[in-house]
């Protein structure tokens, strides 16, 4: 199994809606798939440019704990996004944007670290992304600002590995602390600081 890094971004549940309609701005302008439409709990309707489970059917999400989606959102490019794509060419950069891939989002309205806030957990697709979410300094700022957007509290970097994962937004600020280090001893302390 490859490596399976992810942002994790932590809203009030309210604010999910708010979160999905920032990312699908940032979506590819012309998509390669029909638009899904989701229903959120509360009744929230939204159309969005991408799929579910690879499917473009609508989805009901008003009494459902958990959602997921198949996302493509673009990037402004870096070095380590422009290295990247010298490798792996598939889509033309637009605007000094390029997409990497799927991100596979899934939507928690309970998260399990604080369950009252919602988590959409931002999933790299491969390994050789998962690199890029560690390196590029633009896919780390998109995600601290869909956070922000939001009205986010918190935004973590997590290699998936069971390892420490890295806070990068909390509360209206930038950071760079782990969770397992002195500000933030275990997920209780980081979950008691939102």
């Amino acid at each position: 199994m490859g490596l399976i890094y992810s942002y994790d971004i932590y809203v009030p549940p309210r604010n999910v809606g708010k979160l999905l309609t920032r990312m699908a701005e940032l979506a590819p302008p012309t998509p390669h798939v029909p638009p899904i439409e989701i229903t959120l709990p509360g009744g929230d309707r939204l159309l969005l440019p991408f799929t579910s489970r690879f499917k473009s059917e609508p989805v009901d999400c008003s009494t459902a704990d958990t959602f997921e989606l198949d996302t493509a959102i673009m990037f402004d490019v870096d070095d380590a996004l422009h290295e990247y794509a010298q490798r792996n060419p598939r889509e033309p950069a637009v605007d000094g944007r390029i997409q990497i891939g799927y991100i596979y989002a899934t939507i928690r309205f309970e998260s399990p670290l604080h369950p009252g806030y919602a988590s959409v957990d931002c999933c790299a697709a491969t390994s050789d992304m998962s690199r890029l979410f560690a390196c590029s300094p633009n896919i780390r700022k998109t995600f601290t600002d869909l956070t922000a957007a939001a009205d986010g509290v918190c935004c973590l970097f997590d290699t998936g590995d069971g390892g420490p994962e890295e806070v990068c937004w909390l509360n209206g600020e930038t950071t760079r602390e782990m969770v397992s280090g002195p500000r933030f001893p275990d997920r209780r302390a980081l979950a008691a600081a939102f």
